[in-house]
């Protein structure tokens, strides 16, 4: 199952982190990927997700006041993560041919909310930090109503709300890392998601 992004929805990817640091695209992985990626999901016992922690490195904690979601991490070894990572590959490498951003690497993993579960407000990186350069979300969850709430809100620097995405099958975002805090309302059904983040390799990026 080899699928290749299009060079026009790589050049709006680009223009759109130039003009305003983010877009929302309601499809852009296969369909076929989408459904294996939930099916891997979906026959993944809750037991064997970590719970989820703030922090990073020796300051890591669980904080379940903050965010209270479940993960496990993708892997190259999995046929259906592999095909996901390797979509975020042909992402990265457009990228960095349209904005030289020297984005290096690519850390991702499936995060589950169970009904009640929720993240607040947070940002992914700390500015100057650049661990975390780009922030994608990308949504499992077919049949998703209003009532089932789980909205990703997303906040520009001067903490207006700028967009409400529903976690619907198929919806994706990507957005400036160090930009834009973000929160994942409560949910009142299982909400699946893949979050990720592109990383470079020392302290120089482009634009």
């Amino acid at each position: 199952m080899v699928s290749q992004l299009s060079e026009a929805v790589l050049d709006v990817i680009a223009d759109a982190l130039v003009d305003k640091g983010y877009i929302f695209l309601p499809e852009l992985i296969p369909h076929p990927i989408s459904q294996v990626l939930l099916e891997k999901i979906q026959t993944t016992e809750i037991h064997e997700l970590k719970a989820a922690s703030i922090g990073r490195g020796a300051e890591q904690q669980l904080n379940p006041d903050i965010r209270r979601d479940r993960i496990q991490w993708l892997e190259e070894q999995s046929e259906p993560d592999s095909l996901y990572l390797d979509l975020m590959t042909q992402l990265k490498d457009g990228l960095n041919r349209r904005l030289f951003m020297g984005l290096f690497d690519y850390e991702s993993h499936y995060a589950v909310y169970q009904p009640g579960a929720f993240y607040k407000k947070h940002v992914d990186a700390l500015k100057g930090s650049q661990n975390r350069i780009l922030t994608t979300v990308f949504f499992l969850n077919p049949d998703w109503t209003p009532a089932d709430c789980g909205e990703l809100i997303i906040y520009d620097e001067a903490d207006n709300e700028i967009e409400r995405i529903t976690p619907k099958m198929g919806h994706f975002v990507i957005f400036l890392s160090e930009r834009f805090p973000h929160e994942v309302t409560k949910t009142q059904a299982q909400r699946n998601s893949i979050a990720g983040w592109f990383r470079v390799s020392n302290s120089m990026h482009g634009f």
